[in-house]
């Protein structure tokens, strides 16, 4: 651990809080429906898709309504998606000749890109057309960042609002995230990617020969479109393979500075837009606090632990940093910081390969997810998975002082925490219940790359990023299989489907409450007390629920290699 190391991790931070503010203010006046400087340009297209339509923009939909609009919605973008998987082979825009994509790989990678998870059980650059990349995995990173967030604000209106039957409209929301949010900023993103000397082209495959004069053949395409939604909608689905780590998607210094800021840079700003909705911006920084504790924490952790090296090594006398898997371009403090942006956002870009990171370096990463990617977490859907855990820490401490829990003026009675309970309880379940499974079953144990706790931390990490829609992986895990490609792809549904559904009947419960004035008695939640309570409960929830498989993985390896012993390779 380094002076520049910290001083790297300090500007990544600092960065991401002064852009707070402006995104925050900006997005609130977009959902607002109040003019901005973009405003004379996109209103008449925005206006024009409304009536293409035939949407009334003015009519707002109660929580059900606004769920079942999002699932419909859904539904066909992944039937979509998984028919132009099925045909690319015969569609235009296929340089390469890449075929039809298998069943199951296409039902994974339509679950993956439809969810905002882009699991990729495949090498982008081998398996899909260009127009796949672009009609399918880019134009699903749109709109599911998009949907995030439109989900947040279905949210924030139901703690702004007092005794309305209504939480907007998922087509507006959706269409203005799009339009004046997301689009902008990624046509500015991809331009300065180019610029940085990411390619843009349809142009064919490369052929390039070796100093040997053999034949290499370098895969090039719409690569910078792609990167830009892929970081900044917490996407994370790579156009290559090696996704952050290839030189192409991520070529400079530069460039990997301003993907990790690009990662938080919308989540974070979402604090601040639910602060302003509900008439008190504290409320936004306190919930950003919690969130800024438990990321700093992890950073800490990871960084010293990649930082110490291998305890193996260590143990015999051969101290070191642990470079393996890793860009020497990066180094240690910027795949360390790069593996906790991209985990505590439900992100999943990495530019090393988590597989390599030390035990304690792995264990983090796995932790951010498992808490439910409630640290800024992916656009929107981090900011509402936080708010369920709000609605937790008040009803707990509303139990120990006896009274009522209220959180900004709204009473948080048995209806909100059983909703808040069954979002919170169904990402444990896919993630523990699937990786028991996989434990047990030929199918499931052929996929790991190693034996002992580190196997079987390939195969935890796996569904972990699953249900927490991350999409990132340790990389050890063959996962392109019939059983991971099915198992992984119903982990991602219902980590996604089974947390907005409860969220938004919160929304539409607390929306038709009256808010009531403060008194003595509330308990304020912009403070330090506040922002505490919240990080306890949220590691104690995270403690009780998954320490026994961690300690059966990340921390039995750790310990393990302390006392010199390995495990051979092989599943």
């Amino acid at each position: 651990m380094t002076l520049n190391g910290w001083i790297q991790i300090a500007l990544f931070c600092a960065t991401v809080l002064a852009l707070v503010k402006p995104l925050g203010a900006y997005m609130a006046r977009v959902f607002d429906g109040e003019r901005t400087l973009l405003s004379p340009v996109l209103v008449p297209v925005e206006d024009g898709l409304y009536r293409l339509a035939g949407i009334d923009a003015r009519q707002e939909q109660g929580w059900l309504g606004y769920g079942l609009a999002m699932l419909a919605f859904h539904i066909l973008g992944f039937l979509a998606l998984y028919a132009l998987l099925r045909f690319q082979a015969v569609l235009p825009f296929n340089p390469a000749g890449q075929g039809a994509v298998a069943p199951d790989l296409a039902f994974n990678t339509s679950a993956s890109f439809v969810t905002n998870t882009n699991w990729q059980n495949y090498g982008g650059e081998s398996t899909l057309s260009y127009l796949s990349q672009m009609l399918g995995l880019t134009h699903q990173n749109f709109l599911s960042a998009a949907t995030g967030i439109a989900l947040a604000m279905a949210l924030i209106r139901g703690f702004s609002r007092s005794s309305a039957k209504t939480v907007g409209s998922f087509w507006v929301d959706l269409t203005r995230c799009t339009l004046y949010v997301l689009l902008p900023l990624c046509v500015v993103y991809a331009l300065f990617l180019v610029f940085q000397g990411m390619p843009q082209t349809l142009g064919d495959y490369v052929e390039a020969t070796t100093l040997e004069g053999a034949k290499q053949t370098i895969a090039v395409g719409p690569v910078a479109s792609q990167v830009a939604i892929k970081m900044l909608g917490t996407n994370g689905g790579g156009f290559f393979n090696a996704n952050a780590a290839h030189p192409f998607e991520n070529p400079t210094a530069l460039s990997n500075f301003v993907q990790m800021v690009s990662i938080f840079a919308l989540g974070a700003a979402m604090t601040n837009v639910f602060g302003r909705k509900v008439g008190d911006e504290r409320q936004g920084w306190a919930i950003l606090g919690a969130m800024t504790v438990l990321f700093l924490a992890g950073v800490t952790v990871t960084y010293w632990a990649e930082s110490a090296g291998s305890p193996v090594l260590n143990a015999l006398g051969l101290p070191g940093g642990n470079l393996e898997g890793k860009e020497i371009r990066f180094g240690i403090v910027a795949s360390a910081l790069f593996a906790v942006v991209t985990t505590a956002a439900s992100c999943g870009a990495v530019n090393a390969m988590h597989d390599a990171f030390t035990a304690l370096g792995g264990l983090i990463p796995m932790i951010n997810m498992q808490l439910g990617e409630i640290i800024v977490g992916g656009v929107g859907a981090g900011l509402y998975g936080m708010l369920v855990f709000v609605i937790i820490a008040i009803f707990v401490a509303g139990l120990m002082v006896g009274r009522t829990p209220e959180y900004l003026g709204k009473k948080i009675e048995a209806r909100e925490v059983k909703m808040a309970m069954l979002a919170v309880l169904c990402l444990p379940l896919m993630m523990l219940g699937f990786t028991a499974l996989a434990t047990v079953l030929a199918a499931g144990l052929a996929g790991p790359a190693n034996a002992g706790p580190h196997g079987f931390s390939e195969i935890l990490y796996a569904f972990t990023s699953a249900a927490a829609n991350n999409g990132s992986a340790f990389g050890g895990l063959t996962g392109n299989t019939p059983f991971y490609n099915t198992t992984l792809g119903f982990g991602m549904l219902v980590g996604r489907f089974f947390v907005i559904i409860p969220a938004l009947a919160i929304a539409g419960s607390l929306a038709g409450k009256a808010t009531l004035p403060a008194s003595a008695g509330t308990f304020p939640t912009h403070g330090g007390l506040f922002v505490g309570l919240l990080v306890g409960v949220i590691l104690i929830v995270g403690g009780l629920t998954f320490f026994p498989s961690l300690a059966l993985g990340p921390i039995v390896e750790h310990l393990a290699g302390a006392a010199g012993q390995t495990f051979a390779t092989g599943g």
